[in-house]
């Protein structure tokens, strides 16, 4: 009898052990892959001349969740008044930026107060939004849906309206084994779908690859990006050039060096960009520096989008701008500027515009797949 109350109680205990150890239902959904449930796995054409691209442990991409955040990313009921979708204020023909305008406008008719950031290769980006105020492009997604000014709706709503349609039931199930949907779910399919969105077939990563010839337009332009500003006879290191390799490094994906800098815009900051987020006066005034990829379509240009055409941007730069406690050191000629020539800036203009990648604009693959 003893030994028999022995034994029963070891196997309620293991049962308890059993229980105890089993994850909580939500991390077991989210990783995509528990029990028997299955996912594709998701091959990424990365271009030869890019570096791999690192994938967070917890949201592997899958071709079942590439699926649901594509129709997730032009899904307006994940607005309030089920009008507006994250494609709204990016469009693909613009690399994903807003049409050219200067500020988005919400649907309350309330316009921001920042242009529409582009949205390509973000798989190798580390921070984001112009003020970095999110680390992880699956914490960047799920702002803008709550965003009182963009899309003004809360996440439970959202989720509410995703779980009525059968269609979006089936999507959650096949990318991550539930029927269950929340907010996490949808963001991480959504940042699986844009990193899917790499641009690397411009004029100027096939010529890299070896496989064209730039025009002497475009390559004198790509020389001059690459070379120190200022006068040679002065023994600085000048060599006449535009100095924009500092901080558009051409080499990797993405003609950005990702960091937060002032670029000798204003004196002082009716924005405080990344100083908001830190708090910090070295900080005031600091906004991510945006990719050169794209950059002839996706105008305006600048946080606020002041400048209309990228002949006003290389005139800012090559008069100089403006001095203030937190200026860029890499906006070494406030005084001066960097006196190119005409000539010069027609082919900074001209390699500019080799940077368009227009499979990247077309690309089937990115475009509003329609209702689920």
């Amino acid at each position: 009898m003893k030994r028999l109350l022995h034994i029963t109680v070891i196997i309620a205990l293991s049962a308890l052990a059993l229980v105890a150890c089993k994850p909580d239902k939500e991390e077991d959904d989210d990783t995509g892959g528990g029990g028997s449930h299955q996912t594709t796995p998701y091959s990424l054409a990365i271009p030869a001349n890019f570096p791999p691209m690192t994938i967070p442990a917890d949201n592997p991409m899958t071709v079942e969740g590439v699926k649901l955040g594509r129709f997730l990313f032009y899904e307006e009921r994940l607005s309030g008044n089920n009008t507006q979708s994250c494609a709204s204020c990016h469009a693909q023909a613009f690399a994903f930026s807003d049409n050219g305008n200067v500020f988005s406008t919400g649907i309350d008719g309330i316009q921001g107060n920042r242009t529409s950031m582009v949205l390509q290769n973000l798989g190798w980006e580390t921070r984001f939004f112009w003020d970095g105020r999110a680390m992880t492009l699956e914490e960047q997604i799920l702002q803008p849906v709550e965003n009182p000014i963009e899309m003004h709706e809360s996440w439970p709503n959202a989720v509410a309206k995703l779980q009525a349609d059968p269609g979006y039931q089936q999507f959650f199930l096949d990318a991550f084994g539930n029927t269950s949907i929340d907010k996490f779910k949808a963001a991480k399919a959504i940042a699986q779908f844009l990193r899917t969105l790499i641009s690397g077939n411009s004029r100027f990563d096939q010529f890299m690859r070896g496989e064209i010839v730039l025009s002497p337009e475009e390559q004198l332009g790509f020389q001059l990006t690459q070379q120190e500003g200022g006068d040679p006879s002065l023994g600085l290191g000048g060599q006449w050039g535009a100095d924009c390799f500092h901080c558009h490094p051409h080499g990797g994906a993405r003609f950005t060096d990702g960091l937060f800098r002032n670029n000798g815009l204003d004196a002082t900051f009716v924005d405080a960009g990344l100083g908001g987020v830190t708090g910090q006066p070295q900080d005031q005034g600091l906004f991510k520096t945006p990719s050169l990829r794209n950059v002839a379509v996706s105008g305006p240009y600048m946080h606020d989008g002041r400048f209309q055409a990228l002949e006003e941007v290389i005139e800012h730069y090559n008069s100089g701008g403006v001095p203030s406690p937190t200026i860029s050191p890499f906006m070494k000629f406030t005084q001066g500027g960097l006196s190119l020539t005409p000539e010069k800036k027609a082919q900074l203009l001209a390699f500019l515009h080799s940077l368009t990648d227009q499979e990247f604009l077309g690309n089937p693959e990115f475009s509003d797949p329609g209702p689920p």
